[in-house]
């Protein structure tokens, strides 16, 4: 044998070594993976942390802040690197403190309520009488003197946003007074048409009038109101005061409470206004701003790849969660267990090829700021990412995956150890079909990736036990808790999304993106 062929196949025996080598190290880091996450799973520590001893957490908000430092804490804990991105500011911040109401009278009761984020607080505790509010000028000339002190019953249902008072907001309210004036007038010509054939038996309906909550709303702030209450369905919805956010300083600040009061209640305490019965309501409502700018950042964890460093599998959830629960489940039920498959990853030795990036993203409930700031600010990477695992939509167990065609092969070989972690979630997998990229940004941080053809494939997620979870139940109300995720999906979603992730960093080639979207 020849000098050249000696060389040959000593670097092809090293080359089968080493891929043995690496592929026994890869099984026996899955199997690390599986032990930890089975024996000494974490994900729930990092949800009481973030939910118990943090709270909700708009942008904006102390809470926001102390979770992202805190996540930065633990992943560098880890032994991983960190990146704090900023991605924005706001002008003014927002911290929510406790709150509580009741009805003073014959029919005294605590009261459940919500108010929106960055808008008002009482001024300690208030109590007052109750009005209907004004509907024409003539009635809220009647009863403009009246006002003050009063806690306002205001039309329509919450939706989750306050009350619009920008001039916008004020434009829109001064047509619809011109409106109503008119149909005030028609129904001063048909009461007096009702009364002369009264005995006639003749009459004719009034006519309604348009219906705008608060259609008097800067008078009657300036009449000395405490606050306006608004009936809303339970659970009840808090978002926040969108529209004046971004324009909002410490001159402009909102001047009274935007309360959203539980329909059951609303009801009783409308009709006793109607009926001009003598009682009260009292709130202390505890919401706080703090001075701006405050700056708000995606916390982003990385594992660094060993081979392709500037190649990426990214796996996460948005940090941010309004306040008027504690983040419980939106989304603290995809940030943590992202969390936890990167500790198992670390806590297992793992190495793998190409990068993992951990992104917790700031600012989705406020339109999706942090993954939007990542695909405009990092263009150069994103033809580099083999797939962006987001986790979005609940505390159900991972046990299902969509591949396409050209990514079957691969992601079987990885999905084969999912059935070893726990009989009662099977994995399996189907076969996905090509769909259209979306032209729009849709509700979750997973679009704007898919948006510039980003593979997006996520975990199909179910509850075989039957906890009877409902996410429209949680979803952006104050029942989105701690309790409402379940621990041993939870748990068990960790050490899967920690296998996929790893397995597919460990590939010799980027995923393949044919057929993954329709052609254009």
């Amino acid at each position: 044998m020849n000098q050249k062929m000696k060389i040959f196949w000593i670097v092809l025996l090293a080359l089968v070594l080493s891929f043995s080598v690496f592929a026994q190290n890869n099984k026996q880091v899955v199997k690390k993976i599986i032990e930890i996450g089975k024996t000494d799973n974490q994900t729930m520590k990092h949800l009481d942390v973030l939910s118990n001893r943090f709270g909700g957490r708009p942008i904006g908000s102390d809470a926001y802040e102390n979770a992202a430092n805190w996540a930065a804490y633990k992943f560098k804990e880890w032994g991983m690197e960190v990146i704090m991105e900023e991605v924005g500011e706001l002008p003014v911040g927002f911290n929510r403190g406790p709150w509580f109401g009741r009805l003073i009278g014959d029919r005294a009761m605590n009261l459940h309520f919500a108010t929106p984020s960055y808008t008002s607080g009482t001024k300690g505790v208030q109590r007052g009488h109750v009005l209907i509010e004004p509907k024409t000028q003539a009635e809220f000339n009647r009863m403009k003197g009246k006002l003050k002190g009063a806690w306002v019953l205001i039309s329509g249902k919450n939706s989750g946003w306050p009350i619009d008072y920008t001039a916008r907001g004020d434009k829109l309210r001064d047509s619809i007074k011109v409106l109503n004036e008119e149909i005030d007038k028609e129904n001063r010509t048909i009461r007096i048409y009702n009364w002369r054939n009264r005995k006639a038996g003749k009459s004719k309906k009034l006519k309604p009038y348009v219906e705008e909550p608060a259609l008097f709303y800067k008078e009657m702030v300036e009449a000395g109101i405490l606050g306006i209450v608004q009936s809303s369905k339970v659970p009840i919805t808090a978002l926040y005061d969108r529209k004046n956010l971004h324009d909002m300083t410490f001159e402009t600040l909102p001047a009274i409470p935007d309360i959203k009061l539980n329909e059951h209640q609303y009801k009783i305490i409308e009709q006793m206004a109607k009926e001009r019965q003598y009682f009260q309501l009292e709130f202390d409502i505890r919401n706080h701003f703090k001075l701006g700018p405050v700056k708000y950042h995606n916390v982003i964890g990385v594992i660094k790849g060993t081979k392709y460093p500037d190649e990426y599998v990214i796996m996460g959830g948005h940090l941010d969660a309004f306040d008027v629960a504690t983040g419980g489940v939106d989304d603290g039920s995809g940030v943590t267990p992202a969390m936890e498959a990167a500790r198992l990853i670390m806590k297992a030795g793992g190495k793998p090829k190409r990068t993992i990036l951990v992104c917790l993203w700031s600012g989705e409930e406020f339109g999706l700021y942090g993954s939007k700031f990542w695909v405009k600010k990092h263009k150069d990477k994103l033809h580099k990412i083999s797939n962006m695992f987001n986790r979005d939509g609940g505390p159900t167990v991972a046990n299902s995956i969509s591949v396409s065609e050209a990514m079957w092969d691969d992601m079987e070989k990885i999905c084969k150890p999912l059935n070893d972690i726990n009989p009662d979630f099977p994995f399996t997998m189907t076969k996905r079909k090509p769909r259209a990229k979306p032209k729009y940004a849709g509700g979750t941080d997973s679009s704007p990736f898919a948006m510039q053809g980003v593979p997006t494939m996520n975990f199909g997620t179910a509850d075989p036990k039957g906890y009877n979870f409902s996410y429209r139940e949680i979803w952006h109300t104050d029942r989105d808790t701690y309790n409402m995720s379940i621990p041993e999906y939870q748990e068990h979603t960790s050490i899967v999304t920690a296998i996929v992730v790893y397995g597919i960093a460990n590939l010799d080639h980027l995923l393949s993106r044919e057929g993954y979207y329709l052609e254009e």
